[in-house]
C-alpha cells in the first residue's frame, strides 16, 4: 500500500496516443502506462477503457469523458456512455440514446430503433426489422433493407437478406450476392460459404464446392485457413487446395508461421509445411503474438517462444480482448504487454516476464488509447 501511495504522486509526461490501462484498487479507478507509472491517479468511482483518445468516467452518478492527460473534455452529464470511435460515441440521457461528437455536440441521424457503435467511419442503424448504415455526419450510406449485418472487417461486411448471406463493401455495393446459408469474411477476393449442407469457397463470384468438408474457418495472413473433413482438421489455401492434410482433432490460425493444433487432447505447433515445431504436449495453446510469444497451458498459463522454449513460467490466468481492441490475437501479448491474473489479482507482464510496475490490482483492463 505504501508503494501504491508513493506511485500515485509520480508525475508522468504523457504523449497523445499513448496506450493506457484502466485499473481498479478497491472501488476506485485510475490509469497506468506500459511502464507501470500512473498516468491518471485513482480517483474515479467508475471508468471505462480509452478508445479513440477518450475514456468515459462517472462522477456523482453521471458520465463524461477525459483525454489521456486526464483532462475533462466532456462534462459528466450523461446517464450512460459507450466508447468513442471515428470521433463519435453513443450516450444516454433522460432515457434516450443518441450520438455525440468529441465536443459533446449531438449528431443528427435518421429515425432509428437502435443505436450501434461506430467503427471506422460507419455505424449500423435499425428501422423496423431492417438494418442499414450511416456515416459520421449522420447521413445514410447504406439503405436499411438487410435482416442482419456483421461488423465490417476491413472494407467488407457480411449481410443477410431473405434469409441468405452475402458480402457488401462500405459503399453498400454487393460484392457477393446474398445467396448462401452462411458465409465467412471476405479476404483477398475469397470467402468461404455454405449452401445447404455443402461448403466451398466463393471465388470471383462463383461457388466452388469442396467435397467432404463440413466446416471452414476464416482465412488469415498466411493465406491459409483450417477446415474439417471426416472429423479431422487440416489447412486449405485460397483456391481450396489442401496444403496440410486433415489429420488434427482441432486447430487454430497461423501466426508468425506457426499454428496450434491438437492431437489426442494435446496441443502443439506446426509450421506451414505441416511439420511439428513444438510437439503436442499441452492441454491448451493459443496463437503467437506479434512479439513471438504464445500462451500455453499446463495447469495454468505460461508463454513459449517460437522455438518452443518456455520463457515465462506457467503460473497465470489469461484473458481475452474486448471487441473494441483491434488485433489479430485475442489472448496473451498485445502490443508488448500481457494481461494476467495471479492469486485473484490482475497485472501485466512484459515480454521478459517481469510484472510491470511490480503491481497487482483488483481489476485491470487491456491497454488502449
Amino acid at each position: 500500500m505504501k508503494k501504491l501511495i508513493l506511485l500515485l504522486f509520480i508525475s508522468t509526461q504523457m504523449a497523445n496516443g499513448q496506450d493506457l490501462a484502466l485499473v481498479r484498487m478497491g472501488k476506485i479507478y485510475g490509469y497506468i502506462t506500459k511502464t507501470g507509472a500512473w498516468a491518471i491517479p485513482l480517483k474515479y468511482e467508475v471508468a471505462k477503457s480509452f478508445s479513440d483518445g477518450y475514456a468515459a468516467i462517472r462522477q456523482n452518478g453521471k458520465w463524461g469523458f477525459i483525454n489521456t492527460k486526464g483532462e475533462v473534455m466532456i462534462q459528466p452529464t450523461y446517464d450512460d456512455a459507450k466508447y468513442f470511435n471515428s470521433g463519435i460515441c453513443v450516450v444516454a440521457k433522460d432515457k434516450k440514446w443518441f450520438y455525440i461528437n468529441k465536443k459533446g455536440e449531438m449528431i443528427s441521424t435518421p429515425p432509428t430503433d437502435k443505436y450501434y457503435d461506430f467503427d471506422d467511419g460507419l455505424a449500423f442503424f435499425r428501422m423496423g426489422d431492417k438494418i442499414g448504415a450511416i456515416n459520421t455526419k449522420g447521413q445514410i450510406v447504406i439503405q436499411a433493407y438487410y435482416q442482419a449485418v456483421k461488423p465490417f472487417e476491413g472494407n467488407y461486411a457480411r449481410v443477410k437478406q431473405n434469409d441468405k448471406w452475402g458480402i457488401i463493401d462500405k459503399s453498400g455495393k454487393v460484392i457477393i450476392e446474398p445467396a448462401y446459408d452462411d458465409i465467412g469474411d471476405y479476404y483477398k477476393g475469397v470467402a468461404w460459404a455454405k449452401l445447404g449442407d455443402t461448403y466451398g469457397l466463393v471465388i470471383n463470384g462463383k461457388f466452388n464446392v469442396l467435397p467432404g468438408i463440413n466446416k471452414i474457418w476464416d482465412f488469415d495472413e498466411q493465406n491459409l485457413t483450417y477446415a474439417r473433413k471426416d472429423k479431422k482438421v487440416g489447412f486449405i489455401d485460397l483456391t481450396g487446395k489442401w496444403v496440410i492434410d486433415p489429420k488434427f482433432d482441432k486447430a487454430r490460425e497461423f501466426s508468425k508461421g506457426l499454428a496450434p493444433v491438437c492431437i489426442n487432447d494435446q496441443w502443439g505447433y506446426i509450421n506451414t509445411s505441416g511439420s511439428f515445431v513444438v510437439q503436442p504436449s499441452y492441454p491448451d495453446a493459443e496463437i503467437f503474438s506479434a512479439d513471438g510469444l504464445a500462451p500455453i497451458k499446463v495447469k495454468q498459463w505460461g508463454f513459449i517462444d517460437l522455438t518452443g522454449k518456455l520463457v515465462i513460467p506457467a503460473q497465470y490466468d489469461i484473458s481475452v480482448a474486448f471487441g473494441f481492441v483491434k488485433g489479430k490475437q485475442d489472448k496473451g501479448f498485445i502490443g508488448g504487454v500481457a494481461r494476467v491474473k495471479k492469486d485473484k489479482r490482475w497485472g501485466f507482464l512484459d515480454t521478459k516476464g517481469n510484472v510491470i510496475g511490480d503491481m497487482w490490482f483488483d481489476n485491470a483492463e487491456l491497454f488502449s488509447n
